[in-house]
């Protein structure tokens, strides 16, 4: 394995510039003409977290897809929460949405490109999301799929992919992401930072890291297409594309050359984090979200925040949320009780009664899992990541036993965002309003959800400053 090294985040700046001008003219003028819809499977709800005005359904079921494909927006977002799945219903459920998005297809005329969007710190079923996709279309549609465009670049979340290492940006270090917290994760977890080196990992030596494609900051800072779409047009055999980035210069310059490289035939699925479905889906910049735009005046109870995620990131900013300069009523769920007799429901009971009681007196409560994690004593990760998931659907039932409305609602990691809106909220529809702060995503819940026109806030677990969520909460509290 190769020796990675913690870099000075000041190494960002010493690439040349970009024309950046003329990327996005050139960028302008490829997605004009390219008439694709850009479908997003996303693996939790942390995915729009760079976009605005898009749907995101949480069903995969044909009426969902179908409705994706006749909206005249160029991108939709396809929920599958599949981080929180075995990997046999993950199969599954890859097997029914490329299904339906070969009838969508067939009944609107549109075509389509697929983006399995994952973790930009390299967590997920991998490659079993993108490997299932290509193996399905393949078979209903008669296409070859060429390769697979490997992307995890996410700079609101600091991270980047220099010399085709993976970083993850802390304080003023970029760490390589096999140094990290994340990839000791028990269900995920990996080895390697360098990106061919990490798909040699995780393909089990099916991929060989010295046989991949590199597209590499030099051939995109001096917006080499034509090299770059050689180097596409050469794939074959699914064979890996790494792409590195810093910057959305650098995904704007890649996507110029995959569009022309599609246009030639070449066929792709995309595996990357959140920065790619910005680019390919056509979506502009815009300010970030005000107090005004979420809450509402009339509506006087608190707030709560909730929080499953159990990274290190997120216990900090429960930490700072204790200093918020308004009053926050800290209310810890203990988890651990799993094991005893009675599970976790009388916990969940007593929570909810805090709850409810403190939110309808106006305050503004935060529940949060005990900080010490509750693993299993085995390397069974189908196990460990059924307690994740029980523990999960318990810290949900909280809001969805609420018995008043509140005035806004945060919901802290992957899994635990995810269920809130599908199982406690009961999402089908949501737009995406925008981000509260950078990589951290707003829903409007639609008309069937349980508290209909709600401002919904999906905070990554993995994503933001120690001070960020305090930060949020004093926004929407001021």
């Amino acid at each position: 394995m190769r020796e990675d090294k913690v870099l000075s985040a000041e190494v960002l700046e010493s690439f040349r510039e970009a024309d950046q001008e003329k990327a996005e003219r050139d960028l302008n003028r490829e997605l004009a003409d390219f008439g694709r819809k850009v479908v997003v499977l996303d693996d939790d709800p942390t995915g729009v977290q760079t976009v605005h005005d898009v749907s995101v359904y949480t069903d995969w079921n044909q009426e969902a897809v179908l409705e994706g494909f006749r909206e005249e927006n160029r991108m939709f977002f396809l929920m599958t929460n599949s981080r929180g799945f075995t990997a046999a219903r993950t199969a599954q459920v890859h097997k029914e949405i490329a299904e339906g998005m070969v009838k969508a297809s067939g009944e609107t005329g549109k075509d389509f490109i697929a983006i399995s969007r994952s973790d930009s710190t390299l967590r997920g079923h991998y490659p079993l999301e993108p490997q299932t996709l290509k193996e399905e279309l393949e078979r209903l549609t008669g296409k070859r799929f060429h390769g697979e465009i490997i992307f995890p670049f996410f700079k609101e979340g600091g991270r980047y992919t220099i010399h085709d290492i993976h970083y993850v940006k802390e304080g003023g270090k970029l760490v390589p992401a096999g140094m990290t917290e994340f990839a000791k994760d028990k269900s995920f977890g990996y080895h390697s930072s360098h990106l061919g080196d990490w798909c040699e990992e995780k393909t089990g030596g099916a991929y060989s890291s010295d046989k991949m494609v590199y597209i590499s900051l030099e051939d995109l800072r001096t917006m080499d297409y034509e090299r770059i779409v050689q180097q596409l047009r050469d794939v074959e055999n699914f064979n890996k594309v790494i792409v590195n980035a810093i910057d959305y210069v650098d995904v704007k310059i890649f996507c110029i050359a995959l569009i022309r490289a599609i246009r030639e035939g070449k066929e792709f699925i995309i595996r990357s984090a959140a920065a790619v479905t910005k680019v390919l889906g056509g979506v502009p910049d815009r300010p970030l979200l005000k107090k005004e735009e979420l809450v509402s005046r009339d509506n006087k109870n608190g707030g709560i925040v909730i929080a499953g995620s159990h990274v290190n990131k997120t216990t900090r900013q429960l930490e700072e949320l204790k200093k918020c300069r308004y009053p926050v009523e800290m209310i810890e769920f203990n988890q651990h009780l799993i094991v005893t007799p009675k599970g976790l429901a009388p916990e969940v009971d007593r929570v909810v009664a805090l709850v409810n009681e403190k939110i309808q007196r106006g305050k503004t409560v935060a529940v949060y899992t005990r900080r010490e994690r509750f693993d299993l004593d085995t390397d069974d990760k189908e196990k460990q990541l059924g307690i994740s998931v029980e523990i999960s659907d318990a810290v949900t039932s909280i809001i969805a036993k609420l018995s008043v409305r509140p005035n806004f609602i945060i919901a802290k990691g992957g899994i635990t965002s995810s269920d809130v809106g599908t199982k406690a909220l009961k999402v089908k529809r949501a737009v995406v309003m925008g981000q509260i702060k950078p990589g951290i995503p707003v829903w409007m819940t639609g008309a069937e959800s349980r508290f209909p026109d709600m401002p919904y806030i999906i905070f990554p677990g993995n994503v933001g400053e120690d001070t960020t969520l305090r930060e949020a909460v004093e926004e929407l509290m001021s």
